[in-house]
């Protein structure tokens, strides 16, 4: 309500205040002479506006003289300060957005080995958020006037524009970005912006929103290094506490975890649980030949058996059955999940397969 009322826009509802204020007393001055409050406001009007139809009734009193001397030299004045108002209003207004675009433009020239969020909904304002928090340095990305003044005043960096458009991308800064995130909930449109960003900046890192499972083959398809599918995390998660409530306040209930799993990402690490299913290549291999099997890609920080307690430091010799759950720490990116979900691996003997 502040910024409705600042100026010039302050000034300009003053001044309309003002005009409503002298028309009022004329037209109850008019009346005051006998007129009806049409031929009053009607006079009044033609006053003020200086249109000079002539009057409605002969003005030939010393009253009404004085009543329409004083609505002329008021009225006329609020009527020129009214238009002085507005063509300021609108003045500064496009000065703003001027400058507001070229500060924009300047920033984003300073910058190099940036991320770029394409879109700030849900996803997009709070990885905003952590970016912020992490001092890392980020333009945003979006074309919606709303989502744009919620950026603008979270004091980020933000860039008006269709971020599937090519040109939009490079006012961002992709020459020079090392990240671009594009977390828009339309799957075809990150499809189309990682098509883009790949063939604008071969080197850049791509992390792409999916909501379908479908999409994460064209999206690496169309070169984008990691995908996120919010919806396939929150299910897992979930999974995760109703089949392993304890492991799963373990990993993430506490903030000493939180912080744990911080470092370990400061190192190029990160903690990840997963299960192993019925007739995969998993069941039935102990730790060491899980742990050799990844080919030193991560290690089993904790074993938690389907049926019994969790063990910290399992053992070596520790053989896994279907249903357990792993707690695993590994390198960044690797892909923990693949020898879960790889098939059990068959050999035949003669004419039977083991």
């Amino acid at each position: 309500m502040y910024r409705l009322l600042s100026s010039p826009l302050r000034n300009l509802m003053s001044i309309i205040a003002f005009v409503l204020v002298v028309v009022a007393l004329s037209t109850a001055a008019y009346m005051g002479a006998g007129w009806s409050f049409s031929d009053a406001i009607y006079m009044v009007v033609l006053t003020v506006y200086t249109v000079g139809y002539g009057e409605v009734h002969p003005i030939n009193t010393p009253y009404l003289h004085a009543v329409t001397m004083a609505t002329m030299v008021l009225g006329c004045t609020g009527m020129i300060l009214v238009t002085g108002a507005l063509v300021q209003a609108f003045t500064l207004s496009e000065i703003r957005q001027l400058l507001g675009a070229s500060r924009v433009k300047t920033e984003i020239e300073k910058l190099s080995g940036h991320v770029i969020i394409c879109g700030y909904g849900r996803i997009g304002e709070m990885l905003a958020r952590t970016l912020r928090a992490g001092g890392s340095h980020f333009v945003i990305v979006e074309r919606d006037e709303h989502k744009l003044a919620e950026a603008r005043d979270a004091g980020c960096l933000v860039l008006q524009g269709d971020a599937t458009s090519e040109e939009a991308l490079e006012a961002a800064g992709i020459e020079r970005a090392a990240t671009l995130a594009t977390v828009l909930p339309n799957d075809a449109a990150n499809v189309f912006i990682t098509l883009s960003a790949r063939s604008l900046n071969p080197r850049l890192q791509i992390i792409a929103r999916g909501e379908a499972p479908s999409t994460e083959t064209k999206l690496r398809q169309a070169g984008a290094d990691k995908v996120v599918l919010p919806t396939h995390i929150g299910a897992e998660r979930i999974a995760e506490m109703i089949l392993f409530p304890e492991t799963a306040r373990f990993l993430r209930g506490s903030e000493r975890m939180r912080d744990f799993e911080k470092i370990l990402g400061d190192l190029g690490m990160e903690l990840e649980m997963v299960t192993a299913q019925a007739n995969t290549a998993v069941v039935g291999l102990t730790v060491a030949e899980l742990e050799e099997r990844g080919r030193g890609a991560f290690f089993v920080a904790q074993y938690n058996p389907k049926d019994g307690e969790v063990v910290t430091r399992p053992a070596r010799d520790q053989r896994i059955a279907a249903g357990d759950g792993l707690v695993l720490v590994g390198r960044s990116g690797a892909a923990f999940g693949s020898l879960f979900s790889a098939p059990a691996e068959r050999v035949r003997a003669g004419r039977t397969l083991f």
